[in-house]
């Protein structure tokens, strides 16, 4: 695989924000065209998060940009921040932001600018950040009436990857995800038409569902622009370790999944991005063993 570069962070202002904007670039050294994903980090996260992702991402032809969002812990926000009810709602404003700032994040990496495709755009999130770029490929979020709030989808963004997407709201959240993020985590998937991969764990079991793992399947089945659901046996929530190399807090850690899961998403990325099908296809046909299962609609 061909060297990577990678410059952070790269900094755009931001003063609405109260924090300005910290982002990571990544991109192979060589090689024109390349088509571009945003990487959404989960609750707590940061731009140095997803590794094992990114590395190959971009070994393998990606520009990936990573922002950082208000909830990371490097940023040390409380509850007590007037922010904090609002952190949702900046998360996709901060990918927004990065989608209108590509060109100058892009300069910013040496020998980078002009190489990159403005036409190719993905976006891929894991957990919160699953659903943060989901509503950048059309997801909502339903008010206390049960009413879809704003449509936020971009054009720009043409594939999505969403991994271990939160299911529907309502009655399926524990009443302490009820009472403490209920505004938010009542998902509408009926604009969701963006072509996007779901990838979940059969042994997902989230404290904030009141139903099993396949709460995070909900996505694939009744978002419009599903195209693929890749299960992984045995996965939890950190899906064998997506988030870092041996990190300590993944509680189901396997090399296995994370290398099927970073191999398939960029297989169905340059499928979904126009870039070459081939990969996609072989990904499809291939025999996935013990490790998962690739449903495809």
């Amino acid at each position: 695989m061909p060297g990577i570069i990678s410059v952070k962070p790269v900094v755009l202002p931001a003063p609405d924000r109260g924090d300005d904007l910290q982002v990571r670039v990544s991109a192979p050294v060589t090689g024109s065209d390349l088509p571009i994903v945003v990487l959404a980090h989960g609750f707590g996260g940061s731009m140095t998060y997803y590794d094992p992702l990114v590395d190959f991402w971009a070994a393998n032809g990606f520009v990936v940009v990573q922002p950082t969002f208000l909830d990371s812990r490097t940023l040390g926000l409380t509850p007590a921040d007037p922010r904090y009810p609002d952190i949702s709602r900046f998360r996709v404003q901060d990918v927004q932001r990065v989608l209108d700032e590509l060109e100058n994040l892009l300069a910013a990496v040496p020998g980078l600018a002009g190489r990159a495709s403005l036409d190719r755009i993905a976006v891929a999130g894991h957990s919160w950040g699953a659903q943060t770029v989901g509503m950048l490929l059309g997801a909502r979020v339903l008010d206390a009436d049960g009413q879809p709030g704003p449509d936020l989808s971009d054009s720009r963004v043409k594939a999505g990857v969403l991994f271990a997407a939160t299911g529907f709201g309502g009655n399926e959240l524990t009443p302490f995800a009820r009472d403490n993020f209920g505004s938010f985590m009542s998902p509408d998937f009926e604009r969701l038409t963006t072509p996007f991969l779901v990838v979940a764990g059969d042994a997902d079991q989230s404290m904030l569902s009141t139903r099993g793992p396949d709460w995070f399947t909900d996505v694939f089945h009744h978002g419009p622009g599903a195209r693929a659901l890749l299960t992984l046996s045995g996965g939890e929530h950190s899906l064998g370790g997506i988030h870092g190399y041996n990190a300590t807090d993944t509680t189901d850690e396997s090399p296995e999944r994370v290398a099927l899961i970073r191999r398939v998403a960029w297989a169905f990325l340059r499928d979904a991005l126009g870039v070459d099908g081939l990969a996609w296809k072989q990904a499809q046909a291939e025999d996935l063993g013990p490790t998962g299962r690739l449903d495809v609609k």
